[in-house]
């Protein structure tokens, strides 16, 4: 006798095994990535420099090893937890508002954030411990102010419009402060805003890791409320979520994650806005599977921007801003002809 396996159990179990693929490929893609570059290490050769003591200084196992731990590992780990984190929150935005085309640039939430790191390079001398902090408080204050210039009006009308006119400021105060800056503060302006992750190292990673992990944790908890969003925001309130509260907490947890996330990247686009696509696509709209999934995903994609971008130029690099938004683009024309 043939046992029946309900549909729901098979479509959870081809989840999963799509969960573990990504998870599969990211593992393979940061392997990929660590041993490609200007100084080419042998993939076969990862593991024992990972896992034995330093070499002998001249050899060239001690090449390796000093590149793998000191240099690519550190940036390919910082690349994928950046990678996670864009595509979290874009697809927590585009449920939170019901819009396709909604990520924490469209409430001012990444503009906010950018005009206080570009206040700190042109004021504060630029170093991460100042740029950090200035981002942080930019995401936030731009949040609080989309937030209560947006509550005047009902629904989620007035909360994006709110972020429509706080980019437009944002943007032109940006402007301003290139405009003045010299021409040293004017070139660091110019290559942090065109993103890069040359600045992943292990104290980066050791002090933004464990808030951003957190942070992010917190976010993926409120996945059924997201889920019921998709009926509608009536329907989610009817089925008991306070949908005022969750989307306070949302905004404001999204302005923790891209804030200092910002002042260690600079501008790095479309990832939180096609990745939530490309995994919605694959695996349905169950944000019980989505967000990780798109966590995986965005990880997927920035690493391998990224090692693309230290291939493409060797030895030289090119900003990983200027890659995902070059592949970036296209693609999400791409998605938007094929879906019509």
């Amino acid at each position: 006798m043939t046992a029946i396996t309900h549909p729901r159990r098979v479509i959870q179990q081809d989840s999963n095994w799509q969960l573990w693929m990504l998870a599969g490929l990211l593992v393979l893609l940061l392997m990929i990535s660590a041993s490609s570059g200007a100084v080419s290490i042998p993939l076969s050769q990862l593991p024992k420099l990972l896992f034995s003591p330093r070499f002998e200084t001249g050899t060239e196992q001690q090449l390796w090893q000093s590149v793998l731990l000191d240099m690519r590992l550190p940036r390919v780990l910082f690349g994928a937890l950046a990678g996670a984190v864009l595509a979290l929150t874009g697809a927590a935005m585009q449920a939170l508002f019901r819009n396709p085309l909604a990520e924490p640039g469209l409430l001012g939430i990444s503009s906010g954030a950018s005009l206080g790191a570009v206040t700190a390079i042109l004021f504060g001398g630029g170093s991460l411990m100042v740029l950090a902090p200035a981002a942080f408080a930019g995401s936030l204050i731009a949040t609080a102010l989309a937030y209560h210039l947006g509550k005047r009006y009902q629904g989620i009308a007035g909360l994006l419009l709110a972020g429509i006119a706080i980019n437009a400021i944002c943007g032109s105060l940006i402007g301003l402060m290139t405009y003045m800056a010299d021409d040293n503060q004017l070139r660091s302006l110019t290559f942090w805003s065109m993103g890069s992750l040359a600045g992943g190292t292990w104290s980066l990673l050791g002090m933004l890791s464990p808030a951003l992990l957190i942070i992010s944790a917190m976010v993926m908890r409120h996945w059924r409320a997201m889920n019921a969003l998709l009926l509608g925001e009536r329907e989610a309130q009817h089925l008991g979520f306070p949908m005022k509260a969750i989307r306070r907490k949302l905004v404001l947890l999204t302005a923790l994650l891209i804030g200092p996330l910002v002042a260690a990247t600079g501008g790095i686009g479309f990832v939180g806005l096609v990745v939530p696509h490309l995994v919605r696509m694959m695996l349905g709209a169950d944000h019980r599977r989505l967000l990780p999934a798109a966590m995986l995903g965005g990880a997927i994609a920035l690493v391998a921007a990224d090692c693309l971008a230290r291939l493409v130029a060797q030895p030289a690099e090119l900003p990983i801003g200027i890659v995902t938004s070059l592949i970036g683009g296209p693609f999400f024309l791409w998605l938007l002809i094929s879906r019509k």
